[in-house]
């Protein structure tokens, strides 16, 4: 871009402290970290928000038929890929973990280049996993900081193949979308813009200033700027996440949905009225001087595996830990720690013992039935309390700081034991050994993902366990609080820099005087109410600032349908995924960079930042040469369309950002609470906490108090031959990205089209392991079916059965939503199962083939 007068490269007022860009001789010394301040912690959730809704209904596609509709599909190939069964493991990690990160990293991005992304990794002067958000040590780190997921994702991230303007003339959209999501994933690195035009079936090469010509055109040429809708994935770093939504409002729509929309909305939606603050209010080290550590709905051996190390060394400090969950998870069981093989004392005991034991007491709840677990918990902590008064309740605690509490306690002992049980499927003896490890106890943490995100009840789950810390005093105090484990590397920054449909009055001012323009007022669309739009035709532009919506998304073929009713889709990403294949009747496709690759601005190297689980603000500095191509940094991007979009209308320096992203965080230092001297403090190594009141006991709720919640419990009766399912990951994958066929924890090799299911509900319906079978999900009279899954026996509760996403994700409802946050329920969905009606030979002899 030209220079111009308001280039921080001709008025240095506009930079930061662009000298100090890498400098090592300005930073702090290593293992110092700043205060985290008394400026207020920015909180950008509203529990009873007036929602925008999009009440018009929508019948339920037809998934099991659309593959025969379009000639794009949208749906996983069903071809099954040849499964292998082997008993699930009971131990996470250990040798085999090294070996898969080694295998990943060498096979993708080449050993020398694989093993450098690796080491710098997670490091203070290297750049964030792209992965989870699990936090870094504050102090120490490991030369080897990850784990073999996050090895996973850097291998992808640095691939040195290349998905240029070739792969894409010679296949056409539905060819590709005939490749599995793997094969999708590793076709390589995108490198060049892509257009497809209307009619086209195929990507071509397109310049850069058409790019932008084409997108500004098309929201310049709306009836009005709600007819667009901005996108946003979890992997996008706090400086382009910022633009984003500042980019969005100047040009007029709050329309800013994004992943959190779809996994922790619940979290800050039951957050933020009880405690005054929609994140969790623990630190890591919290994690290690835990008493109590009870993890709810979460799986860390796959989702968090470096969480492991933290629990690991919570039990050597004397935890015990509940693990709450419907399948038995490895990594819940015992661990073997990839770190021991380095140390020459303990590398031996580390490959032949056992591991370290992690659960003390496992509940193996069923679906949604985490509430009643909670309330049979706490019903026996009062038990307890009149028998021992004073000992088992902090009435200090309760007293000085709550409100609510005798509503709650009464709606608590009011909760029948038949109810409890027959809800969450665990009996009143089992709940009293998880009672009798917390009565006595204060320091406790309570651990949660969407595994309690994704139910019906999630927010009021999240009440429960807010009600279940502060009964205890078990939050303001070192290793006690609130644990919302977030999944995407900067899904929590992003919320933070306000990619939000409903941001509050506060921030919007901050905005206008900061950027001289007037913010929207108007309530956005999220996640689910954006989807209802685009489907009923009332926008015309999706823009996808990274991730794959139709994938990550519920109601997989409404979504599809939404894509292609619009007149332009844009895609920004790193590599190819299913969610690039279906589009609107013009379609960019545009690469831009990851993590691990060095970002080159007029100004020098640049760096981006990231907000971890708990609050910790750090720096993301790439260290490899990106693949040969035509690439440009997601800031570049948004700043070309901004320039292009709003021209003489902006008074914002776009050019002055593109150049040097100091500039970038020195706008955020003066809009956002937390981020003052951002630049100064960016550069510490470990980077800084945001201010967090819950931690320090400073609940900024309505009424200064952390509040007790009166819940309410409640029945969902099934048909007798219906079942509830869950979407869960596999082992060899993040998100929605598939790095391979395989669980090897849960013992699935070669196949993803299963469904997991309890033996006596298989036999009840005269189905056998590796049987072929047909899930049809219902819905308010709707129904929704996908075929061809192979039937696995497990150990999950009766009347449950699981399987995979995306492949099951068409048969999630985009109607069923959890109340208050509209996160689509994932985590319970009514579902009947048959065998699938074999009819013709080609299906006996892919049956045979698999079944050999």
């Amino acid at each position: 871009m030209p220079d111009t007068p308001h280039s921080p490269q001709n008025d240095p007022s506009k930079a930061g402290r662009t000298h100090e860009q890498g400098a090592e001789a300005n930073a702090p010394k290593s293992g110092e970290r700043p205060n985290q301040g008394e400026a207020p912690a920015p909180n950008h959730y509203r529990s009873d928000p007036n929602r925008t809704h999009v009440h018009a209904h929508i019948p339920a596609p037809d998934v099991a038929n659309a593959k025969y509709e379009h000639p794009v599909l949208a749906q996983p190939p069903e071809a099954l890929t040849g499964l292998q069964l082997e008993e699930r493991q009971k131990i996470a990690a250990g040798v085999t973990a090294v070996l898969k990160s080694m295998e990943f990293s060498w096979s993708e991005g080449g050993m020398t280049r694989g093993t450098h992304a690796l080491l710098k990794m997670n490091q203070k002067d290297g750049f964030d996993c792209s992965s989870c958000a699990w936090p870094d040590p504050d102090e120490h780190r490991s030369v080897a900081e990850f784990c073999e997921n996050g090895a996973k994702a850097s291998a992808s991230d640095s691939d040195h193949r290349a998905a240029g303007p070739e792969f894409f003339m010679k296949h056409s959209l539905a060819e590709l979308s005939r490749m599995t999501d793997r094969d999708l994933n590793n076709a390589g690195r995108l490198t060049h813009p892509l257009v497809k035009r209307p009619g086209d079936n195929h990507y071509s090469r397109i310049a850069w200033p058409e790019v932008f010509d084409i997108i500004a055109k098309e929201l310049n040429g709306m009836n009005s700027p709600e007819e667009a809708i901005f996108y946003t994935s979890g992997k996008v770093p706090n400086e382009p996440a910022f633009l984003f939504q500042l980019f969005a409002r100047e040009f007029g729509t709050n329309n800013l949905p994004d992943c959190s929309n779809m996994c922790h909305e619940s979290s800050g939606s039951g957050l933020t009225p009880t405690t005054g603050l929609g994140k969790g209010s623990v630190t890591l080290n919290d994690i290690h001087e835990a008493e109590v550590l009870i993890i709810m709905g979460q799986n860390p051996g796959t989702n968090h595996p470096r969480m492991l190390t933290a629990l690991q060394i919570a039990k050597k400090n004397g935890a015990k830990i509940i693990s709450v969950n419907p399948l038995i998870e490895a990594g819940l069981n015992h661990f073997r720690n990839p770190q021991d093989f380095m140390n020459p004392v303990k590398a031996l005991g580390t490959l032949l013992g056992g591991g370290t034991q992690i659960t003390d007491v496992y509940l193996q709840v069923r679906i949604d039935g985490d509430m009643a677990l909670l309330r049979g918990i706490m019903k026996h902590l009062f038990e307890a309390e009149d028998l021992n008064p004073g000992q088992v309740v902090d009435r200090a605690f309760v007293e000085e700081f709550t409100t609510g509490f005798e509503e709650f306690k009464q709606n608590i002992l009011t909760t029948s034991w038949e109810d409890i049980e027959e809800i969450s499927g665990i009996s009143r003896a089992q709940l009293l050994e998880a009672a009798n490890l917390i009565a006595r106890k204060q320091k406790i943490i309570v651990c949660w993902a969407m595994g309690i995100t994704q139910q019906r009840q999630g927010v009021e789950t999240v009440k429960e366990i807010v009600n279940l810390l502060l009964m205890k005093g078990a939050i303001g105090k070192p290793g006690a609080g609130t644990c919302p484990v977030r999944g995407h590397s900067n899904v929590q920054g992003d919320r933070t820099m306000g990619i939000w449909e409903r941001m509050p009055k506060k921030f919007l001012d901050s905005l206008e005087k900061e950027f001289g323009f007037t913010p929207p007022t108007k309530d956005g669309f999220d996640v689910v109410e954006s989807i209802k739009a685009m489907r009923l035709g009332h926008t015309k532009v999706y823009f996808s600032l990274g991730g794959n919506l139709l994938a990550a998304g519920p109601d997989t073929e409404m979504i599809a349908e939404a894509m292609r009713k619009q007149k332009l889709t844009v895609y920004v990403g790193t590599k190819l995924n299913r969610g690039h294949l279906v589009t609107g009747e013009t379609s960019l496709l545009l690469p831009t960079f990851a993590h691990a690759d060095i970002d080159m601005q007029k100004a020098g190297h640049q760096m981006t930042s990231c907000e971890n689980s708990m609050g910790v603000v750090s720096q993301n500095k790439g260290v490899l040469v990106p693949v040969e191509g035509d690439q440009l940094s997601e800031v570049a991007i948004i700043c070309g369309m901004a320039i292009a979009t709003l021209g003489s209308k902006t008074k914002t320096d776009w050019v002055a950002m593109t150049e040097n992203y100091d500039v970038i965080r020195d706008h955020i230092a003066r809009v956002i609470p937390g981020f003052e001297d951002y630049n100064q403090k960016l550069r510490k190594p470990g980077g800084f906490y945001l201010p967090n009141g819950p931690r320090e006991r400073k609940f900024t709720t309505d009424n200064g108090k952390a509040n007790f919640s009166k819940t309410t419990l409640e029945k969902y009766p099934l048909e007798p031959d219906q079942l509830v399912l869950m979407t869960v990951r596999s082992h060899d994958q993040f998100n929605t990205t598939i790095y391979e066929y395989n669980d090897r924890y849960r013992g699935i090799h070669g196949e993803r089209r299963v469904l997991f299911m309890n033996p006596a509900d298989m036999a009840d319906r005269n189905i056998k392991a590796k049987d072929l079978i047909d899930i049809t999900s219902h819905y308010k009279g709707e129904q929704r079916r996908v075929e061809r899954f192979v039937a696995v026996p497990y150990d999950i509760p009766k009347g449950n059965v699981s399987a995979y996403f995306p492949e099951a994700n068409p048969l999630v409802p985009i109607g069923s939503v959890a109340k208050v946050s509209n996160t689509p329920t994932s985590k319970y969905v009514v579902v009947t199962v048959v065998l699938t009606a074999v009819n013709n030979d080609i299906r006996i002899k892919e049956r045979e083939k698999m079944m050999a």
